[in-house]
């Protein structure tokens, strides 16, 4: 049976339906590290319009990802359908401001949406978010020509994009990027390799990071350049689809560029801003992928629970064993916390505010929980819960990414650690 969802707003947010968002009017710059709480307290109640947004994703998500979501695991097969369904439903990019024909949704709207599409199928929701991560850099730092441009052709047609920057040799060490890009003209010279690029192969287009300034002992603030690069440009290879431990269904593969000419105007804000701007894009996304995270986890708890209420053992319902219910208790004490944590970390952002510490605590927190809960999940249906015809096993496969992607465990620690020791010195 599904979930009654309580959603939390950390304050006075209302966003109207086909609105722009109080972030899209929001300074991506606010840069008050300690943010103080809300004069207005908390509101534990979602608008007309986001319980609207989230019946809508939830229906789509029961009818059309659930029964589906088997099937591309096994095959491995991008879900084209299902893309193209959730584009018409606005279901993606809606972010996109509305001067370039989007709706302009804040993040927490849109981390309802993706915590209920991660409900059905984590890999097809990340194939979804994904084009989130590749726009953000141009959502954030593009100019309205290259905003019209690249931004406006995903909302006349269900297209695809990729945040292009992990390298063999330089994922959570982003600046140790290899990849270059040299000035001739009005055009610059990329040449390099990327790898597990989402939506690599599907991509209409790329942000793309690279090495714009020679010398290696340049800061990374100032050595890189984010570019936007049609993913139809002369020079570019695809390598082959990576088949993963899980989230089977999403495209990642490598890319090489070699000598791929791109003009300057795709430049985004200038040369050397690169590295910012691709680091700012985290605190807008990396709430979303806890979302993600979050409605994995509950799915696990979900079929925990139901297998938990059928099942005898001993002559008593395995939910009547004190072992098993204190899983369950822990399993929905996770996924609660986890829920809080992604929508503070959304609320902070789309109020103006530097969220890059409750996005790293969102992020790390529900990474974890989720393959905590999944796993947990897999105990307690036993033998079952190993076997592929039942969804538990598929979703601990799905759930490991959630400690790698955009920033691993580690990092976010990393990140947690830094943020507040700063914030305590102040």
């Amino acid at each position: 049976m599904w979930r009654r969802v309580e959603c939390v707003l950390w304050g006075p947010l209302s966003l109207a339906l086909r609105a722009r968002s109080t972030s899209s009017r929001a300074s991506v710059n606010a840069s008050q590290a300690s943010p103080p709480p809300s004069p207005h307290g908390f509101c534990f109640e979602l608008s007309a319009q986001q319980q609207e947004f989230q019946a809508t994703a939830r229906k789509f998500t029961r009818e059309e990802v659930v029964p589906a979501a088997a099937e591309y695991d096994r095959s491995g097969e991008y879900p084209v359908p299902i893309i193209k369904r959730a584009w018409e439903l606005g279901l993606m990019n809606g972010h996109i401001p509305e001067s370039c024909g989007g709706i302009g949704l804040g993040v927490f709207d849109s981390c309802l949406i993706s915590e209920e599409l991660a409900y059905g199928c984590t890999g097809i929701q990340t194939a979804i978010e994904t084009n989130s991560l590749g726009q953000m850099p141009v959502v954030l730092a593009g100019n309205k020509s290259q905003q019209k441009k690249y931004l406006g052709r995903m909302t006349e047609e269900p297209l695809m994009c990729a945040y292009c920057v992990t390298e063999p040799g330089a994922g959570s060490d982003v600046a140790g990027i290899m990849t270059r890009a040299e000035k001739k003209g009005n055009e610059y010279v990329i040449n390099g390799q990327k790898m597990w690029i989402t939506n690599g192969g599907k991509a209409n287009w790329y942000f793309l990071l690279a090495r714009t300034h020679p010398d290696p002992k340049t800061s990374a603030g100032k050595a890189f350049t984010g570019f936007i690069v049609d993913a139809d440009t002369p020079g570019i290879q695809m390598g082959r689809k990576e088949m993963n431990m899980g989230q089977r269904c999403s495209d990642t593969r490598g890319i090489v560029f070699e000598d791929v000419r791109v003009p300057a105007e795709n430049v985004l804000i200038e040369e050397g801003a690169g590295f910012k701007i691709a680091m700012g894009a985290f605190d807008k996304t990396r709430p979303a992928v806890a979302s993600g995270a979050v409605g994995l986890a509950q799915r696990a708890m979900d079929e925990a629970t139901k297998y938990a209420l059928e099942r005898k053992t001993f002559g008593r319902l395995l939910v009547e064993h004190q072992a098993v219910s204190f899983m369950l208790a822990e399993m929905a004490m996770k996924v609660e916390l986890a829920r809080l944590g992604y929508q503070r970390a959304a609320w902070e952002i789309d109020q103006g505010r530097r969220n890059t510490y409750y996005a790293s605590i969102a992020k790390a927190y529900a990474g974890d929980i989720a393959n905590q809960v999944a796993a947990d999940a897999v105990q307690i249906l036993g033998g079952n819960g190993y076997n592929t015809d039942y969804p538990v096993e598929k979703l601990m496969r799905d759930a490991k990414i959630y400690q790698i992607y955009e920033g691993t465990a580690q990092i976010q620690r990393m990140i947690i650690a830094r943020e507040h020791i700063d914030m305590f010195q102040q």
